[in-house]
């Protein structure tokens, strides 16, 4: 098997400029008649208001904002792997999605739309990692404890969302399982995903060294004089900050944390100054064509993006996982 590992700089080189066609794509194909060419007018200054309304006021947004939340994601994952040493982890796996869609299904039974229902998301999925880190904090700190503590609250949370479900009525249950399923249909407001996403990526990358050493285990980080109580509690924070951000923008969009940070370690390595960046690319150009697939594969209906993304992430998983097992033989 060839090595895939590249040089770090040329990784994010590459995942830079694949960023940039990425969202090049999603401007320039959609269900109407604007299409690449009349994208390239718009670009040089010369198309009408029609072309400028459907590139810049809907489109661009919508590829904005699952850029944002991908990379949102795929950061959350990279976080998550470090604090659990777990390459199985990912940012939902706390059950902080769960509580994002039980509070958010809760505001739509109660006759909230817009803005109330993804503040309700938000506090929803605080809430949950609240609980989680809570509990887990009881008795001697383990990852392994964190781990099924997450595990058993997001079963909690998945079961009040199945009889949300139950009670919601007919004219309000379309909408609630595309949300749940992922959709960027009233993503309209990109910015504080990406700032979220933007600000969490300079912040680990700034701690790229500091992750390295946690990723060893928490007395190789001790021994070396890391605080490793506070860095936990750090990345517990963001982690949580960065899903519901994501969640609250798009709902629950599945695989993108856990595949995405295992395929840039697999062509950068573990030095986390390389993974972090490299992950949040990564994972907000996979978002940005996962969804611009979602909105054109049957135009004019939509499909849920987080059917593509697991589409997606299962095969590319497995092919990871079949390597990895190959390569430590």
């Amino acid at each position: 098997m060839p090595n895939m590992r590249m040089r770090p700089s040329s990784l994010i080189a590459i995942l830079g400029l694949l960023a940039v066609l990425g969202l090049l794509v999603a401007i320039g194909y959609g269900s109407g008649a604007v299409g690449p060419r009349q994208v390239v007018v718009l670009l040089t200054g010369e198309a009408d208001a029609a072309v400028r309304q459907v590139v810049l006021d809907l489109r661009l947004p919508r590829a904005l904002a699952a850029f944002g939340t991908g990379a949102a994601l795929a950061l959350a994952g990279a976080l998550m792997q470090v604090l659990l040493r777990n390459p199985l982890a990912d940012p939902y796996i706390l059950g902080t999605s769960g509580g994002a869609a039980a509070f958010a299904l809760t505001a739509m039974l109660a006759g909230a739309t817009g803005a109330i229902v993804d503040a309700s998301a938000f506090a929803g999925a605080l809430a949950s990692t609240l609980l989680v880190f809570m509990i887990a904090r009881r008795g001697r700190w383990a990852p392994a404890r964190l781990l099924l503590t997450g595990v058993v609250v997001a079963a909690g949370w998945s079961a009040l969302v199945s009889l949300l479900l139950a009670i919601t009525p007919e004219r309000n249950l379309r909408g609630a399982l595309f949300w749940l399923m992922g959709d960027f249909a009233f993503a309209d407001n990109p910015l504080p995903c990406l700032l979220v996403a933007g600000a969490g990526t300079a912040a680990c990358f700034a701690l790229g060294r500091s992750l390295n050493v946690l990723a060893t285990g928490d007395q190789q980080a001790a021994l070396l004089g890391l605080p490793v109580r506070g860095m936990r509690v750090g990345i517990y924070v963001l982690t949580a900050v960065l899903t519901s951000t994501a969640v609250t923008t798009a709902g629950t969009v599945g695989f993108v944390g856990l595949v995405v940070p295992h395929l840039v370690r697999q062509l950068a390595g573990a030095d986390h100054r390389a993974v972090v960046p490299g992950a949040a690319l990564a994972g907000g150009t996979l978002l940005v064509l996962a969804d611009t697939v979602a909105r054109t594969a049957l135009a004019p209906r939509q499909l849920p993006v987080g059917a593509i993304t697991a589409l997606v992430g299962v095969p590319l998983f497995l092919f990871l996982l079949g390597r990895g097992q190959r390569d430590a033989t």
